[in-house]
């Protein structure tokens, strides 16, 4: 196999290295800068007598021009690119090593920083090194990663591959940089809460399980960090949040992935008016701090993110896309029949689960402006406090933009009795899409010793890079996606496509 002849040349370079006494795994270098910063460095005043600067460099081979006597190779790091002439007169006994040389190589060499004949910035070296031997090819050039698999599963070689990659996950950085800046100048404080919980909470979904064998304790993998931080507002901490990594036990799609990151936001004597500003103004100031305009395009439409966003009522997105009143059940039923739903499961649907389905089914995917959509059934969270005017609504918003959700915020219940009340109605029913069957006796405790009136909000990171990178699918703004697991057999058989040599 292709991969396996290339891997066994290589490792025969490796031995005839160490043979001759020569570490194929080198030390720490002292560099002069990062490769850009030594481009920078360049003068060209060279005419006038001063001598060029040496300069330290290190980073990967990418090519390699072997002239005989001479060897012009590219070298890059994560700044930028940079030519490495090595010569055989300059160099003498140690020219021998460039025959060790494979794309892929990590190496240091020091030399005058001068431009080459044809004008390219250069570093002619007076001596280089190995710092690390590559034993397994890099994705050819000429064909790049093909399959979208690979590139999640060895995603270090998609970011070689591919310098569109590597910006992007360069700003899904700076946007968790931007929002945390973002929030520390509004005097919220982020806090850390746990992550393995003894009773789950804070939103609808199946947990992952594990045990604790010291306490013999059985623990989930928290599906949010809701209850934690609310706490905490009883505790006196008035604007809080976490930007925390949950863990759900569901399916995988497009704006899924079964390990994922959200922001949770907390702001004490405010409600989900004050979150709604919070959440449109973030997102509006993301855009243009980091990409210089409100506008955006995902899947071949432009999405405009300035402020104000629309505000819809869950009602009356129902009863246009069901084409009937919203309180009329049957004919919300014939609708989700009608989008493919199997009837057996839409009989067994109460009211406010049918309203949830035609918004989740229906509504959302045809969602791609900004929409902040209300006042969804209380029944739907018990964390969530009610509409005064309505008590069988809720205080309650979700933001949907480009067909998902980005965001999930509320008026947060404070109140003890009805807190525990809703508990005790959830207890005993709980399945994989409501919330924990267990009542949380501690955070109702909390409750009783007081919380402030209260704004809580949680945005979507992954699904917030998406928007702002352009990405339809979530596994291309998460570094390392959840996959099934392959054969050693199986990825072995990957390094043909990888190395471009069937």
């Amino acid at each position: 196999m292709a991969g396996n002849r290339i891997r066994d040349e290589r490792l025969g370079k490796l031995q005839a290295l160490r043979a001759a006494g020569i570490e194929p795994y080198g030390e720490k270098v002292e560099r002069t800068g990062t490769i850009q910063a030594v481009r920078e460095l360049y003068r060209e005043d060279e005419a006038a007598g001063i001598p060029p600067p040496t300069v330290t460099i290190a980073g990967r081979v990418t090519a390699i021009r072997d002239m005989g006597k001479s060897c012009w190779l590219d070298l890059r790091d994560q700044s930028g690119r940079i030519q490495l002439n090595l010569l055989q007169k300059r160099l003498g006994e140690s020219f021998t090593l460039v025959k060790s040389l494979d794309i892929g190589d990590f190496v240091s060499a020091v030399g005058a920083l001068m431009k080459s004949r044809v004008g390219e910035i250069t570093v002619f070296a007076d001596s280089f090194r190995f710092l690390a031997k590559s034993l397994e090819p890099l994705p050819a050039k000429f064909k790049g990663l093909r399959d979208v698999e690979i590139r999640y599963r060895r995603r270090y070689l998609d970011l070689i591959a591919s310098d569109e990659v590597k910006e992007r996950f360069i700003l899904r950085s700076r946007i968790v940089s931007f929002i945390r800046r973002y929030l520390d100048e509004r005097g919220f404080l982020e806090v850390e809460t746990p992550m393995l919980q003894p009773i789950y909470g804070g939103a609808a979904a199946r947990p992952f399980i594990t045990h604790h064998h010291a306490l013999d304790l059985d623990l989930y993998l928290r599906i949010s960090p809701e209850t934690y931080l609310k706490r905490l507002l009883v505790g006196g901490i008035d604007r809080v949040y976490e930007l925390n990594r949950n863990f759900r036990n569901e399916g995988i799609d497009t704006s899924h992935n079964p390990e994922f990151t959200m922001i949770e936001i907390y702001q004490a004597y405010a409600d989900f008016a004050d979150m709604m500003s919070l959440l449109e103004n973030l997102v509006c100031e993301a855009a243009r701090t980091l990409l210089g305009t409100t506008k955006i395009t995902f899947a071949d439409q432009e999405i405009d993110v300035r402020t104000p966003w629309p505000r819809r009522r869950i009602q009356d997105l129902v009863r246009e896309a069901a084409e009937s009143d919203p309180d009329d059940d049957e004919a919300m039923r014939g609708r989700l029949v009608k989008a493919g739903m199997e009837k057996e499961k839409v009989d067994a649907l109460d009211h406010d689960h049918l309203v949830k389905e035609i918004m989740d089914e229906i509504v959302e995917p045809k969602l791609i402006q900004p929409t902040i959509v209300t006042h969804h059934p209380a029944s739907l969270n018990p964390l969530c406090k009610r509409n005064r005017d309505n008590p069988a609504l809720s205080d309650r918003f979700e933001a949907i933009v480009c067909g998902f959700e980005l965001s999930n915020a509320f008026s947060e219940l404070n109140d003890p009795l009805e807190q525990r009340e809703r508990f005790e109605n959830q207890a005993g029913s709980a399945d994989e899409e409501s919330y924990c069957d267990q009542v949380d006796d501690d955070y109702v405790s909390a409750l009783e010793v007081g919380m402030p009136p209260a704004g809580g909000m949680g945005i979507g990171v992954d699904r917030l890079v998406m928007l702002l990178t352009g990405q339809t699918g979530i596994r291309e703004v998460v570094l390392y996606p959840t996959l099934r697991a392959k054969s050693r057999e199986e990825i072995k058989k990957e390094m043909t496509e990888i190395s471009g040599d069937e």
